[in-house]
């Protein structure tokens, strides 16, 4: 006989723990239990059966693992929260008596908490904090946007607005932009970094109305949480690509509204080339000028930059020692088993299967690098209607020199008037004034451009013009899905050139329209026939004194006897079938009635669903197709 266990000391009663159950262990209010498992990545669970969890309870209560609630206990950041609880009575006693001078000393040593150990823990590698990269942007991108209230303090939509910005910059410097949509959310952005897609939302920069029913309580918890998050990423990203980070803020040009141009960016290759020429000795005629000539700002940076330096090689010295150590031991144990990796089989060619060719790696890299130079010959200056925060970024991100106007901001390049200047981007009706050397394109020009992979022609984007549809790059059309003509929406590349193909195609498109309207005249005529001999039986009828019910009366038999007819399915002989079924749709068809006959009643229902929702879809591609020629049909009428 097998040993007894008493109820709830086993399964689901011990693996599951109540969120009032989780605060008396935790000794902590519900507020610090939410702000701890955001932080931790802590999430609420479903059991299977929610009365054994319970222990037998069918009251509604919220689930956590037993064993996070455990891990929980052995934070530090508790401790933290329990000395600021301590920290804030304190403050409030000494305040209520007028104690101001030991309330200064109290706020000196207020208790700080950092949320270093929590990245590391919860991103052992950098691809994993990568991956987790689009919730972080998207929320300090919308911050960044925020104006200050009593809940949003101006510090926290500073630190947003220059994390955005670095972040930015990086994508600016390796060119790692892909994908661009303009949505009513706001512009969606995707680049590549590292391997890995990174996609996050930004919101437009309209005046916004902070809503009263958000609890920016558990919002800015995350905020808190993605603002570590973008800091460490960010600084690995620039020491990656050599630069120095953080960049230097330039405060004249800040106040300027200069936007991402306000950072200075620079290289670690050339701050370590300035220290150098600083550490080498100087006569005492020179030191005077040389010490003269330094602002006092570039003073602090080649500070800065010297303390960096002499810390990076004991840094580089430790991390070779430690990174010794692991490969003595790592080869010892790892020597003796060896994974075996089974070669694939080859194809019939000769080529192995699933291998990548060397052509093909060619071929990407060279579109990839032409891509990453997308607008590299261009010189675009951006007139004062367009948003210029979006603008500048996607058409930096991709090699081209953007200048903008005066009202937009400081730091533009060159100015209107300049001779270089290939394309001017313009929001408005028409356009007074105009450039012979130049084109002028609508703002959508720029993201179709990038989306299309190629310089688009200016023509469908001119100033003044209805614009082409803008369609989303992220959507993947699956099989049976509407999918609009690619061609009528691509647009042409600048140097396309028109070929003698398209006008035959354009010249049968137009006969097909005027056939389909030959065939409706006729049944239009058909029909007014129809009516006419109608109205010549009804008078036929009425001359021999037939009462008119009786004579409606045969003529519903007789229609209905004609439905009836026309309903019944005409013989199957090769004239009434028109094209006969090949040999392979036939065997198809009679596979699947076979398989169907096969089926239980379950697979039957579940079967009828699914074709159910493909015909469903089916319906409305149809719709929408009709629509499209119908629209088009209107076009063409009113043109001619």
């Amino acid at each position: 006989m097998g040993k007894l266990h008493k109820k709830g000391k086993a399964g689901a009663a011990i693996n599951y723990i109540t969120r009032n159950q989780a605060l008396k262990k935790l000794q902590v209010t519900l507020a610090d239990f939410r702000r701890l498992c955001i932080l931790k990545g802590i999430y609420p669970r479903e059991p299977k059966n929610k009365k054994k969890a319970n222990k037998g309870s069918t009251a509604p209560s919220t689930f956590y693992y037993a064993k996070d609630i455990q891990y929980l206990m052995h934070e530090p950041i508790l401790g933290k929260f329990r000395e600021y609880k301590t920290f804030a009575k304190k403050m409030a006693k000494v305040m209520g008596k007028g104690q101001y001078s030991t309330a200064k000393s109290l706020a000196e040593n207020k208790p700080i908490y950092t949320l270093d150990h929590i990245i590391k823990e919860r991103y052992p590698t950098f691809t994993d904090a990568l991956r987790d990269l689009d919730d972080a942007l998207c929320m300090i991108f919308l911050f960044a946007t925020m104006p200050k209230t009593d809940k949003i303090k101006a510090e926290t939509v500073e630190n947003c607005q220059r994390l955005a910005a670095e972040f930015q910059h990086y994508v600016l410097h390796t060119r790692s932009l892909r994908k661009t949509f303009l949505s009513i959310k706001g512009i969606y952005y995707q680049a590549e970094i590292k391997g890995q897609t990174v996609t996050w939302l930004v919101p437009y920069q309209f005046s916004q109305d902070v809503p009263t029913d958000v609890d920016f309580r558990v919002m800015l918890t995350f905020l808190e949480f993605h603002q570590t998050l973008c800091g460490f990423v960010n600084y690995r990203l620039y020491s990656d690509v050599n630069l120095v980070y953080p960049p230097v803020l330039d405060l004249k040009l800040d106040e300027g509204g200069a936007g991402m141009n306000a950072l200075i960016i620079e290289s670690t290759q050339s701050s370590a080339n300035i220290a150098k020429s600083v550490n080498t000795p100087i006569t005492t005629s020179t030191s005077s000028s040389v010490a003269a000539s330094l602002s006092k700002e570039e003073k602090q940076r080649l500070h800065e930059s010297e303390k960096r330096l002499q810390s990076l090689s004991k840094k580089i010295a430790h991390i070779q020692e430690s990174g010794n150590d692991e490969e003595s031991k790592e080869t010892t144990t790892e020597d003796d088993t060896l994974d075996e990796f089974p070669t694939p089989l080859p194809n019939q060619d000769g080529s192995l299967a699933g291998a990548v060719t060397f052509s093909e790696i060619q071929k990407a890299s060279l579109h990839l690098t032409q891509f990453q130079s997308l607008f590299a010959n261009c010189v675009i200056f951006l007139s004062r209607e367009v948003p210029r925060y979006s603008l500048e970024f996607v058409l930096r991100a991709l090699g081209a020199q953007v200048g903008w106007d005066r009202v937009l901001g400081e730091g533009s390049p060159f100015d209107e008037n300049d001779d270089r200047i290939t394309h001017q981007v313009s929001d408005r009706p028409t356009q007074g004034h105009r450039f012979l050397s130049r084109q002028y394109v609508q703002p959508q020009w720029a993201y179709d451009c990038i989306n299309a992979g190629k310089l688009l022609t200016s023509e469908s984007y001119a100033v003044g013009k209805t614009l082409p549809p803008h369609l989303s790059p992220f959507v993947e059309a699956k099989e049976g899905d509407y999918v609009p003509d690619v061609n009528q929406f691509e647009g042409e590349t600048e140097d396309l050139e028109i070929e003698s193909g398209d006008e035959d195609e354009d010249e049968d498109e137009d006969e097909e329209d005027e056939d389909e309207d030959e065939e409706d005249a006729d049944e239009e005529e058909e029909e007014d026939a129809e009516h006419k001999d109608l109205h010549q039986i009804e008078l036929e009828a009425e001359a021999k004194g037939v009462a008119f019910t009786e004579f409606e009366a045969k003529e519903n038999k007789k229609a209905k006897k004609s439905g009836k007819a026309a309903a019944a399915p005409a013989p199957t002989t090769r004239e009434t079938r028109g094209k006969k079924r090949t040999a392979a749709e036939a065997e198809e068809a009679e596979a699947k009635e076979l398989a169907k006959i096969m089926m239980t009643n379950k697979q039957q229902k579940l079967y009828t669903k699914i074709q159910y929702g493909k015909d469903k879809k089916a319906a409305e591609v149809q719709k929408l197709t009709e629509k499209k020629q119908q629209l088009a049909k209107a076009s063409k009428k009113a043109k001619k």
